[in-house]
């Protein structure tokens, strides 16, 4: 009997790109999924698959990486954002590197967002079928670090980065029926996530929503929990975690196109180097 299979996608910013390299070498083989659940930078780059654009996210990165709109401190105090939210989120997929709204609409692929309600400190989990600029601000609220971006109000809901409260997501995407899941991280094998060094500044900025600062003083916790089960469901056979064999040299911001490239280019060769065993395993879903 055919299980539903899944992509799960952490985040951390623009150690994204590995898992950009990863994704444009399954589309590229012609993987299908029947969904993927994207946390941060896993959400703004992983519904490029949706779209089915290969190269697009790091097309655009590179090319904006010195614009001032797409990733600066001027960026942060002109807009609230230091990555800029009307800039990224909107203005580009719309004029300068064109999203594929109708290939995202039309693929029947099940397309989930993890952000962060402020208020609660708790995950939510949004499900985007077709593309609009509340599409678009799910993805923006996925992605806005604390103290580098402005919270997003979305309907009565205020958020922020869905890695906070659920940086991992496999446990919900199993819980909603995904059997067998490929988990794309960004941290290599052995990693422990220790306490936010920032957090004194998280609490007297955020200091409003004391859910959201419990939240982040727990996150290493949390984290490191999401670790242990991703090792306990790999033994079990249904979770395959493709991960960089040693830590990406890229930190959450670069302006740097060459940087940007050769952590791409990692995912690509880790994804070309276990393509085989990443076919095979989605294909044992099918039977």
């Amino acid at each position: 009997m055919k299980e539903k299979t899944g992509l799960v996608l952490e985040g951390g910013a623009l150690r994204g790109l590995f898992s950009a390299g990863v994704m444009d070498v399954l589309m590229e083989n012609g993987v299908e999924f029947d969904g993927i659940i994207g946390v941060s930078a896993g959400a703004a780059f992983g519904c490029n698959y949706k779209s089915r654009q290969p190269g697009r996210a790091i097309r655009y990165n590179m090319k904006f990486a010195k614009d001032w709109r797409y990733c600066s401190v001027r960026s942060l105090i002109k807009t609230g954002d230091l990555f800029g939210g009307e800039f990224d989120y909107h203005y580009l997929p719309t004029y300068l590197d064109i999203f594929d709204t109708k290939a995202f609409d039309e693929n029947p692929m099940e397309f989930y967002a993890v952000c962060t309600d402020v208020e609660t400190g708790k995950a939510v989990y949004k499900k985007l079928d077709k593309c609009s600029y509340e599409c678009y601000e799910w993805i923006r609220a996925s992605a806005s670090m604390p103290l580098a971006s402005k919270i997003v109000n979305i309907g009565n809901q205020k958020l922020l980065d869905g890695g906070i409260s659920d940086s991992i997501p496999l446990k919900y995407f199993q819980s909603i029926g995904y059997e067998r899941n490929l988990v794309v991280t960004t941290q290599p094998e052995g990693y422990q996530k220790g306490k936010n060094r920032l957090l004194p500044l998280i609490r007297h900025s955020m200091r409003k929503f004391p859910h959201f600062i419990e939240a982040c003083n727990n996150r290493h916790l949390m984290y490191n929990e999401q670790l242990k089960h991703l090792e306990n469901e790999e033994r079990k056979g249904k979770t395959l975690v493709v991960r960089p064999d040693s830590k990406l040299e890229i930190g959450h911001i670069s302006h740097d196109p060459d940087e940007m490239k050769e952590t791409y280019e990692i995912g690509r060769k880790t994804a070309e180097r276990r393509l085989s065993e990443m076919l095979d395993f989605i294909a044992a879903g099918q039977k």
